[in-house]
């Protein structure tokens, strides 16, 4: 199976435009994997900060210079909630004067925490209003809903301070002993502020950030993209270039969903059609898909991928998007090598969101 991020490096995007921003948003919604935010209105955001401002330089590791400080910018809380309650004006400009504060540097690059959703996109508009580069890179290869659930943490590397920013200009600078304590603080702080709330979190330079980020990500977002939005046969052609499987196609017959602790969790049922007509696929969701079950059996869990997509515009669907009656395929493809280390399976397997199941490889088809 060809890995999406090995591309050639004549491919490699150096900058990101206004025109590049449709493909990022329709990439990084399906590397979302359901989560990471709706991208609507990250893309108009995002495009319209491009417009104004200018280009984003799209920065490698090997880019990286002494002189450089990365930090992760993203949003944090229920999907749900961020369909409604839009960031503050100067939210991220707060973030990063006291991110700088803190560290006792400036910061020159940005890089997302994700590249699912909106959190795939939102740095792009960030970087280009604050004047800075953007890694190509992120700390998942995907989304997840942890906050200790990022490659840096499998990689051993601490996070020396966190802050978060909500819309009111509540500002808190947390230090915790480890990411699983982050992730109880930030989610408490979060719920307070409404279920919403913008973080910047894990500094690094040039050094620390070598070996600890899945490279690649953001240029692997706009060819997924290119692909969604070129094809006659969209579905097919993100299936492809993921290298994926396509599990099933069929109709939303049953969702539960509902906000809880700070996430979006329930289960989605599909029901076959046309030539899966008489299978049933259940999707179980926190924010994002973790497991799909047929016939009482694991098809695919995570860390790898599953993605619900429109079975007619190849357009990934959010779980908090998800809706009964939908027409929609089922899209899994493996996870990136750093998932299946035996720590990356302890952060993010079927165990660490509390399923008593082992985890088995996703190699294609249905299992």
């Amino acid at each position: 199976m060809h890995s999406l991020l090995d591309a050639p490096a004549r491919d490699r995007l150096t900058e990101l435009t206004a025109a590049d921003v449709p493909a990022l948003a329709a990439g990084t919604a399906i590397f979302g994997t359901g989560g990471g935010g709706a991208v609507h209105t990250s893309q108009m955001v995002a495009e319209h900060a491009l417009r104004e401002r200018g280009p984003v330089p799209l920065v490698t590791v090997d880019d990286l210079g002494p002189q450089d400080q990365v930090i992760l910018l993203s949003g944090i809380g229920a999907p749900t909630v961020g369909i409604e309650m839009l960031s503050a004006a100067h939210q991220v400009e707060t973030l990063l004067r006291e991110s700088e504060r803190v560290l006792g540097r400036p910061v020159t690059t940005l890089m997302a925490a994700e590249i699912g959703g909106s959190n795939g996109v939102s740095p792009v508009g960030w970087a280009s209003r604050l004047g800075l580069k953007l890694l190509d890179a992120d700390g998942m290869g995907r989304a997840f809903p942890d906050a200790a659930m990022v490659s840096m943490n499998v990689a051993g590397l601490p996070c020396e301070f966190a802050v978060l920013s909500d819309v009111v200009g509540n500002v808190s600078v947390l230090r915790t002993v480890d990411l699983h304590w982050l992730e109880r603080h930030a989610r408490a702080l979060t719920i307070a502020s409404g279920s919403i709330c913008l973080g910047a979190h894990y500094p690094m330079t040039a050094a620390t950030v070598r070996g600890a980020v899945v490279e690649g990500t953001v240029s692997a977002a706009v060819r997924v993209g290119h692909a969604l939005l070129s094809s006659p046969d969209p579905v097919r052609a993100v299936a492809a270039e993921l290298g994926g499987s396509l599990l099933i196609t069929g109709k939303i017959t049953d969702l539960d969903r509902r906000t809880e602790g700070g996430f979006s969790r329930g289960s989605v049922t599909i029901s076959g059609t046309g030539e899966d007509r008489g299978r049933l696929q259940r999707l179980e969701l926190q924010n994002e898909n973790l497991v799909v079950l047929e016939d009482g059996e694991v098809v695919v869990s995570v860390p790898d991928n599953v993605t619900v997509i429109d079975s007619e515009t190849g357009h990934a669907i959010t779980t908090e998007m998800l809706r009964f009656g939908q027409r929609v395929c089922v899209l899994a493809w493996a996870a990136d090598p750093i998932w299946r280390s035996a720590r990356g399976l302890e952060l993010a397997g079927p165990q660490a969101f509390g399923y008593d199941l082992p985890y088995t490889p996703f190699a294609g088809g249905t299992r």
